[in-house]
C-alpha cells in the first residue's frame, strides 16, 4: 500500500509539473505577442478552425514517427509534427502555436496512446514548443523571409539547447523513474549504438543533442519551402 500511494504521488507531482510548464509557454506567449506588432484579425472561430486543422495534422505525422537507430535508442524517434505547428504559429502568432501543440498531444493520446508512461508525450510538446516559440515570435517582429529564416535557425539553436538540458535534468531520470526502467539500463542501450556513451552527459551529447538538431533543420527547410506555397491555400478564405 505504501508503495502504491508513493506512486500516486509521483504520478501526481509529475501531472503538476507537465501543468505547470504548459501554463508557464502559454503565458510566454501571449505576453510576446503583447510587444509584436498587430497579429493577423480572424474571426474566432477561423481561428479555431485553422488551430484544429494544423493541430490533426501534426497529430497524424506525430503518430507517423520513426526511430533514428544509428544514433539514440528506438524510444527516441524523430517526427514531423512541428511542420503543421510552426505554419500555424507563422500565420496566427504564438499563442496559436502552443495551442496547436498542446491539441497535436491530445489528439495523439486519443488515437495511440502513450508507450512513455506520458513523459515522452509530455516531452513532445514542450522541446516542441522550444523550437516553435522563438521562430514564430521572431518571424512576427518584422515579418519577411530574412526574420523567418533567423527565427527558424534560434528555433533550432534554442531546440538542440534546451532538449538536451531538458533530457538530462529531468526528462530521462522521470523517465526512467515512472516506465520502470534503470537509468544505466538507458545508458547502455546508447553505449550499443555508440561505444563513447557512457554516462547521462555522454547519452544526451551524442545522442539527444544530435537528434534535435536533426529535427530543427529538417522543420526549418520544410518550412521555408512551404509556408508560403500553402499558407494562401490552406488558411485563406
Amino acid at each position: 500500500m505504501a508503495e502504491f500511494w508513493k506512486q500516486v504521488q509521483e504520478n501526481f507531482l509529475f501531472i503538476l509539473c507537465c501543468g505547470g510548464i504548459v501554463g508557464l509557454l502559454a503565458l510566454l506567449a501571449h505576453i510576446a505577442e503583447r510587444f509584436l506588432p498587430a497579429m493577423r484579425r480572424t474571426s474566432k472561430a477561423r481561428r479555431l478552425c485553422i488551430i484544429a486543422v494544423c493541430s490533426a495534422l501534426a497529430a497524424v505525422l506525430h503518430i507517423l514517427d520513426f526511430p533514428l537507430l544509428f544514433l539514440a535508442p528506438e524510444f527516441y524517434k524523430l517526427d514531423f509534427s512541428e511542420l503543421p505547428v510552426m505554419l500555424c504559429g507563422f500565420y496566427l502568432g504564438p499563442s496559436a502555436a502552443v495551442a496547436c501543440e498542446a491539441v497535436k498531444i491530445l489528439l495523439k493520446l486519443l488515437l495511440k496512446g502513450t508507450s512513455t508512461a506520458f513523459v515522452g508525450d509530455f516531452a513532445n510538446f514542450a522541446v516542441g514548443c522550444s523550437l516553435v516559440l522563438p521562430a514564430v515570435i521572431v518571424y512576427h517582429g518584422k515579418k519577411s523571409r530574412a526574420s523567418a529564416l533567423w527565427g527558424l535557425v534560434l528555433g533550432t539553436f534554442v531546440l538542440t539547447v534546451f532538449g538536451s538540458a531538458f533530457n538530462a535534468i529531468y526528462l530521462l531520470p522521470k523517465f526512467s523513474q515512472l516506465f520502470g526502467l534503470p537509468l544505466d539500463a538507458i545508458i547502455a542501450m546508447g553505449g550499443k549504438i555508440n561505444g563513447s556513451i557512457t554516462s547521462l552527459q555522454t547519452f544526451v551529447l551524442l545522442a539527444v543533442a544530435p537528434l534535435n538538431l536533426i529535427k530543427g533543420v529538417m522543420i526549418s527547410i520544410l518550412t521555408l519551402l512551404l509556408y508560403k506555397k500553402v499558407a494562401r491555400p490552406l488558411f485563406s478564405k
